[in-house]
C-alpha cells in the first residue's frame, strides 16, 4: 500500500474512532442521568417510546391516559428549529462580513463546548471540579484551539447534546429527525450549501465538525494559524472533515433508545449499527467517489434504521 493509501486509512481510523468515542459516552452517561435527578430530587417525565408525536400538545395513549407533549418532544418544532438555525446561519455568513462574527461566534462555541464538557463531568465529578474543568476547556479553546483539543471538546458536545435531548425525544421520533435531516444533507452537498458554510466557519476557526489531520503532526497545529481547513480537491486536502450533525444526532438516537428501554444492550445495538453506517460512507466515498465530498448522514441513518427495527 502506498503512502497515500496509508494517508487514507489514517484518516478513517480516526473518524471511526472518535465516533466509537461518542457512542461510548452517551452508553456511559446516559445511565448515571435518572439516578442523578432522583438523587437531586428532580423529576422529569418520561415520555413512552414507541409513537412519533408530530406536534406539541394533549395526546391520549392507547390505555387511555392523557400527557401533554412539550415542543422539544415533537417532530415538527425540533425540525423547524434545526434547519431554521441552518437557514440562519448561512444568511448571517452571507450578509456579515466573517471578522465582525470571529469574536462572537467563537464565544458562543466556547460557551457549548463549556458546557458539553460540564454534563458530562457533573454526573462523575464534584460540581465545582465539573464548574472548573468546563470552564477551562472553553477558555482554552478559545485561545488555543489546537486540533486535538477541538476534537476533544466538540465530541463531549454532541455527546452531551445527544443524552441530554435523548432524555425527552422517542427513539422513533429521534429517526424520524435523522431521516429528515438525511435528505437536508443530501441537498445540502450536492448543491454545495453545505460546504460553502464549512468553508467560511473555517475562516473564523469556529467550524463545527471533527477535523482529522492527514499528518501526525498536524494534530497539535492551531487551527487559528490555517488558511485552509475546507479543501475540495482531495488530492490537495490535508485534513479530513466529518460534520458534528453526523455523530450527534446517531447520538441521539442512542440515548432515546436507552431511555425508551432503559437496557444497555438495545442502545449499543443501535450505536452499533450507526458505526457501521459511518464505514459505508468510508467505502461508498473511496470506491465510488474518490475521495469527493458526500453527505454522511444518509448512510448512516439507513443503518440506524434498520438497528432500530431490530431493537424494537
Amino acid at each position: 500500500m502506498g503512502k497515500d493509501g496509508l494517508i487514507k486509512l489514517n484518516t478513517v481510523y480516526w473518524g471511526l474512532l472518535l465516533f466509537v468515542v461518542a457512542q461510548v459516552l452517551i452508553l456511559v452517561v446516559a445511565p448515571r442521568i435518572d439516578p442523578f435527578l432522583k438523587e437531586k430530587d428532580m423529576e422529569i417525565p418520561s415520555l413512552p417510546s414507541e409513537p412519533i408525536y408530530w406536534w406539541p400538545g394533549e395526546v391520549t395513549l392507547p390505555d387511555g391516559e392523557v400527557i401533554e407533549v412539550p415542543a422539544h418532544s415533537a417532530f415538527g418544532p425540533i425540525l423547524i428549529y434545526i434547519l431554521a438555525a441552518a437557514a440562519l446561519l448561512g444568511i448571517t455568513l452571507y450578509k456579515i462580513p466573517l471578522q465582525a462574527l470571529k469574536v462572537l461566534l467563537r464565544l458562543l462555541f466556547s460557551l457549548l463546548f463549556s458546557w458539553g464538557a460540564f454534563i458530562i463531568g457533573v454526573f462523575y465529578l464534584p460540581l465545582q471540579v465539573a464548574v472548573a474543568i468546563a470552564i477551562a476547556f472553553g477558555i482554552f479553546w478559545f485561545l488555543k484551539p489546537f486540533v486535538w483539543l477541538h476534537n476533544l471538546v466538540l465530541i463531549l458536545a454532541v455527546s452531551s447534546l445527544g443524552v441530554v435531548f435523548g432524555r425527552f425525544i422517542t427513539p422513533w421520533t429521534a429517526m424520524a429527525i435523522i431521516l429528515a435531516l438525511a435528505v437536508y444533507d443530501l441537498l445540502a452537498v450536492r448543491y454545495k450549501f453545505m460546504l460553502w458554510m464549512a468553508d467560511k466557519l473555517s475562516q473564523i476557526n469556529a467550524l463545527p465538525a471533527l477535523i482529522i489531520p492527514r499528518n501526525y503532526s498536524d494534530w497539535n497545529s492551531n487551527l487559528r494559524e490555517r488558511e485552509q481547513i475546507v479543501e475540495l480537491d482531495p488530492n490537495a486536502r490535508e485534513y479530513s472533515i466529518l460534520g458534528g450533525g453526523d455523530i450527534a444526532f446517531p447520538c441521539l438516537l442512542t440515548a432515546s433508545v436507552y431511555f425508551a428501554q432503559h437496557e444497555l444492550r438495545s442502545a449499543a445495538v443501535v450505536a452499533a449499527f450507526g458505526v457501521m453506517g459511518l464505514v459505508s460512507v468510508y467505502v461508498i466515498q473511496a470506491v465510488f467517489l474518490r475521495g469527493k465530498p458526500m453527505p454522511a448522514l444518509p448512510p448512516i441513518a439507513v443503518f440506524t434504521l434498520i438497528g432500530l427495527l431490530i431493537v424494537f
